[in-house]
């Protein structure tokens, strides 16, 4: 399995590598998360052997014994993201499991969070935005902030906030695409959260150097467009386990 899945990585690096060909950009900027939810502890072991250092999880009470397994067997250290929609009630418990929460969709849940930390801790996360429109998704509302400066204008009042925590480190932002048969239908997306991005650092004052977007269908687009981070399960670990 450990040789499958060093191909697969393989694959996957190369992808990275041609879409940052194609806009002039270092493959060395952009992270690959891989989103280990629903596979046991030994499949992350095995891409640790394999070369990767980073997870995405989706469920705090399925990751909670998984990173125990998983930190407990690994001597290298490992970055552990939460990038599923998290409820204020879980958040102590995602503080105390995450070293990134990438899902912060609202002040209130960036307050929990920074409640929760214990003195001197630092959380990293990202602010999650729904920039497509798309009900299913969740985020800040942002569709059509292009076009409603007061949407932006709201957004940047809560990013101001959520920077004053105490504890918490904001370092960019987060959305999921719609799911599409063609991934140019949703380079659009990808492109409002970069301009999204470049807006914010302009009126707040403040960096924002991470776009996590883009996983196993559109991370080419998603690259070209800008993404620093990108969030890819299926292809390095095959289908999902069933729920």
């Amino acid at each position: 399995m450990v040789a499958l899945l060093a191909e697969r990585i393989t694959a996957v690096r190369t992808g990275i590598a041609h879409a940052c060909a194609n806009v002039g950009r270092d493959p060395q900027a952009v992270t690959l998360v891989a989103v280990s939810k629903t596979h046991p502890a030994s499949a992350v072991l095995e891409a640790v052997e394999a070369g990767l250092h980073q997870f995405g999880e989706n469920r705090v009470e399925e990751a909670a014994g998984k990173i125990a397994a998983v930190n407990a067997q690994c001597r290298e250290p490992l970055t552990w993201h939460m990038i599923g929609h998290l409820q204020s009630r879980k958040a102590r418990d995602a503080a105390n499991l995450f070293d990134v929460v990438q899902s912060v969709d609202s002040v209130r849940l960036a307050s929990k969070l920074a409640q929760a930390l214990p003195e001197g801790q630092v959380l990293t996360v990202l602010l999650e935005c729904n920039v497509s429109g798309e009900a299913s998704k969740g985020g800040f509302v942002l569709n059509g902030w292009e076009r409603d400066p007061a949407v932006l204008a709201d957004f940047a009042r809560s990013l101001g906030e959520i920077a004053a925590l105490p504890g918490l480190s904001v370092r960019g932002l987060m959305t999921m695409a719609p799911i599409a048969d063609d991934m140019e239908l949703v380079r659009p997306v990808f492109r409002s959260l970069r301009v999204l991005r470049d807006a914010l650092e302009q009126s707040c004052g403040m960096a924002l150097p991470v776009l996590s977007m883009g996983m196993t269908d559109d991370f080419p687009v998603a690259i070209e467009e800008g993404a620093t981070m990108i969030r890819v399960g299926r292809a390095l670990f095959g289908e999902r386990a069933a729920l």
